[in-house]
């Protein structure tokens, strides 16, 4: 029996240990994750527990310090840049290299191999916009062109490789045990796309959907609603500006044609509205210390771990801190001894549809300019994980890849939609970041831009001497006016790209009379810019709320640009509010009910602030949320793909014209007026805010948009925090909305000591299991700031431990 007994608890202890070493779907080998010695429990320390004095890695020309202040900011300090830029990739990795190997992996369209066939139509756009295409582009374009520089990249590459090929099971970043895979080789190629990852998540188009609107609309309506310049246009160049340049010749070829037919295909995700990104900079003239204040604060998703990495970097010959991205060289948004810099999203229409025609099924020949013209495949082969791999043929034309076709996002066999998208071209933008960080004039920052392409940013500058200067940087088409506003016809040599705008027409400003510089993601210039500009999501509520501030603000100190960065000022609804009570108080209130009244009363009392206690921001926020609805619910309701007229031209059209056709819905039997949708949009917050009171308590404003920092990995919800107490919002300077914000903030003031002050949401660390992982982000939800004032070497005992990198 006991024999029997045996064999029972022997198979039964066997089973459990193949089970517990086995992967069932989305769960991971239990065994090793639950392993004392290697599982999840190793990740349970905090960095400076771990520190070692000396580390060896083979590469270094000279022994490379790095010292750890209390923010776990490391400060390098190497004799050449060679050795700078292999200790960084070194030191990024101990850190952050989950977040670095799966970014890339998003943007070379591989999360298949690490989630399963969940993914597979992500990792389809992906590769089917030229994402992976386009790295290969700029890895090439650098080894043939810039070999100093992808000799740095290189270093940078053997650095984060050093420190996989020493990472022990027990140290393995968590996500890797979770997810159960691991890190792979880095390499140049990586760093390339992890800069091309970033162009796509900051690009967006609307070119479909405003191809649809023209067929909806027509021209005229079309253009009324969704006009090339707001009336209250603040662009990021300031208006007066006198262009000294004589402009390229465009012309809008005669007998241009859109394509006619309606389209349906599913879209593209584009970025979200009404998150965009501040700089600016003020000149010596407007502070108290007679010395140029630059600040910056991009707005991206908020995620753990953070976008952003703080660190500085020394040689020398340079002195460099700020915001790095985990995985490229250099600092991106930051500041040296001599200048400082910080960059905004420009949105700048870069990305254009062609409509191609093929001459039969098998698509090797498409037709351009009435001629059959061979076109190109690339497999691409998606891994996937627990399965077998998925194969995907992308054809390429002249324009571009074929993005949407019958077995992409289109359901017609004629569909067949390429992508012209100035990220494909050959590209060097780590010389950019590069040459900044070593910059020490005007003239330095200029040639560092003259390298840049994608994706279009407002670089705002700062120097020491007295400089402040914006320049809107990109490679830009040189377009006709409209052209790819809409979908164009790729058989039509007409619709091509000429030329590009020269890189010293592009729009810039140094030391303007009114004293400082500023952007805000608004239209990059007035009319009297004698190119084309275009995009559809230009901001049009935060640069006009920051150059007013700025306008009036004098003895300007840190402090005020850090309370301005954190300014919670809601000028839509300022402007909106007024028109939308008009129409309710125009209204008898003799029978209205005792909440109707109140929630007036709170709307009429607000001084237009988002404090996380105010209930008014709310109940606004939900008002012009079912207002906007209403008004465009028959464009909304559209099969087509459309986009909708934005928030400051609902309002106009709501101010200026309350009895237009436009609020006339064509379901209802009646003719609607705008008072007709205030009244029931109204009613439709009363009844949210009612639940919202029960669900959650309370309607603050805090508890309604619910500010989120999620992993980077949504499912991992205990890595995330939820409920952060902070207000401001989408279209406000502190555009801290539930899931974007500022995901860095940065105020420096350029004296004969730069005095600096940086934060972020989230923590240095990439382990969860750390003290660091969330440190800042406290911090970052008040409005405060940490010292990021340049560190010398012989400031260690100030240190919270120091490593020495030997050879």
């Amino acid at each position: 029996m006991k024999y029997i007994s045996f064999a029972i608890a022997l198979i039964i202890t066997i089973s459990l240990g193949v089970a517990l070493s086995l992967q069932f779907g989305s769960i991971p080998p239990l065994g090793k994750l639950l392993d004392p010695n290697h599982g999840f429990w190793q990740n349970a320390y905090s960095e400076d527990q771990l520190a070692k004095d000396e580390i060896k890695l083979s590469g270094l020309s000279s022994p490379v310090i790095i010292q750890y202040d209390e923010n776990l900011i490391p400060h390098i300090f190497a004799q050449n840049e060679e050795d700078l830029y292999r200790a960084q990739g070194y030191v990024t990795a101990q850190h952050r290299l989950w977040q670095m190997e799966f970014q890339t992996m998003a943007a070379a369209g591989r999360i298949s191999e690490i989630v399963g066939s969940m993914a597979i139509d992500l990792d389809r756009m992906t590769r089917r916009k030229g994402m992976p295409f386009a790295a290969e582009q700029g890895i090439q374009f650098l080894e043939n062109t810039d070999p100093e520089t992808f000799k740095l990249v290189q270093a940078y590459a053997d650095g984060v490789n050093q420190y996989i090929e020493s990472l022990t099971d027990a140290r393995m970043p968590i996500e890797f045990k979770i997810l159960n895979y691991r890190p792979e080789k880095w390499s140049p190629y990586k760093s390339i796309l992890l800069l091309k990852y970033m162009a796509d998540m900051l690009v967006g188009d609307r070119d479909l959907e405003y191809t649809n609107l023209h067929t909806i609309l027509g021209p005229e309506l079309l253009d009324k609603l969704f006009p090339l310049f707001p009336e209250e246009n603040d662009p990021v160049i300031e208006a007066d500006k006198t262009w000294d340049f004589t402009p390229l010749q465009v012309t809008k070829p005669e007998g241009v044609v859109y394509p006619n037919d309606s389209i349906f295909v599913k879209t593209m995700p584009q970025p979200e509205p009404g998150v965009g990104s501040n700089n600016w900079a003020v000149a010596g003239s407007k502070s108290a210390s007679g010395k140029p204040i630059l600040a910056n604060d991009p707005h991206l998703s908020l995620n753990l771990p953070s976008l952003w990495y703080a660190m500085q970097l020394t040689t020398p010959n340079h002195s460099v801190k700020g915001a790095t991205l985990p995985g490229a060289l250099g600092i991106i948004s930051g500041f040296n001894e001599n200048i400082a810099w910080g960059v905004t999203n420009a949105t700048r229409d870069t990305r254009d549809w062609y409509a191609i025609t093929f001459k039969n099924d098998d698509r090797t020949e498409y037709l351009y300019n009435d001629q059959w013209i061979q076109s190109t495949f690339r497999i691409e082969e998606i891994k996937v994980k627990g399965e077998a791999s998925y194969f995907d043929t992308v054809v390429y034309t002249h324009h571009g890849p074929v993005v949407y076709d019958q077995s992409f996002r289109a359901e017609r066999q004629d569909v067949n939609f390429a992508l012209k998208w100035t990220a494909h071209l050959p590209s060097n933008e780590q010389k950019t970041f590069l040459l900044l960080n070593k910059g020490k004039s005007h003239e330095d920052y200029i040639a560092a831009l003259d390298h840049y392409t994608s994706p279009a940013q407002n670089f705002v500058f700062a120097s020491q001497s007295g400089d402040i200067a914006m320049k809107v940087q990109g490679r830009f088409p040189l377009k006709w006016e409209a052209q790819g506003k809409f979908l164009m016809d790729g058989n039509d040599p007409k619709m091509e790209w000429k030329d590009f705008i020269p890189n010293e027409h592009n729009a810039a400003t140094l030391n303007p009379t009114r004293g400082f510089v500023s952007s805000a993601n608004q239209h990059s210039v007035d009319p009297s810019y004698p190119y084309y500009v275009f995009d559809n999501s230009f901001e049009h509520y935060r640069n006009r709320r920051l150059n007013q501030r700025l306008a009036e603000m004098n003895q300007i100190t840190i402090a005020d640009m850090m309370e301005l960065q954190f300014d919670n000022f809601h000028l839509h609804a300022f402007e909106a509010l007024p028109v939308m009570m008009n129409y309710i108080q125009a209204d008898s209130l003799i029978n209205a009910g005792v909440e109707y009244v109140a929630y007036l009363k709170d709307l009429a009392d607000w001084n237009f602030f988002t404090f996380p206690n105010q209930t008014a921001p709310t109940l606004f926020h939900l008002w012009w949320r079912y207002l906007h609805r209403s008004v465009w619910e028959d464009l909304r309701k559209s099969e087509l793909p459309v986009v909708l007229p934005n928030n400051y031209q609902t309002v106009k059209l709501l101010a200026n014209e309350p009895n237009s056709s436009l609020f006339d819905k064509k379901t209802t039997g009646i003719i609607e007026t705008a008072k007709d949708h205030v009244m029931a949009s109204f009613d439709s917050m009363i009844v949210q805010v009612k639940k919202m009171e029960q669900d959650k308590g309370d309607y603050t404003w805090a508890n309604q948009k619910n500010t989120t920092i999620q992993h980077l990995v949504p499912n991992f919800k205990s890595f995330s925090y939820e409920g952060v107490y902070t207000g401001g919002g989408a279209g406000i300077l502190n555009a801290t909305s539930e899931r974007h914000g500022a995901s860095w903030r940065m105020v420096v003031e350029l004296g004969e000591e730069p005095e600096a002050f940086g934060i972020y949401p989230g923590g240095q660390s990439g382990n969860p299991g750390s003290k660091y992982y969330d440190s800042f982000l406290k911090k970052w939800a008040n409005g405060e700031y940490v010292n990021f004032k340049l560190k010398k070497m012989e400031d260690s005992q100030t240190s919270l431990f120091s490593t020495t990198l030997k050879p």
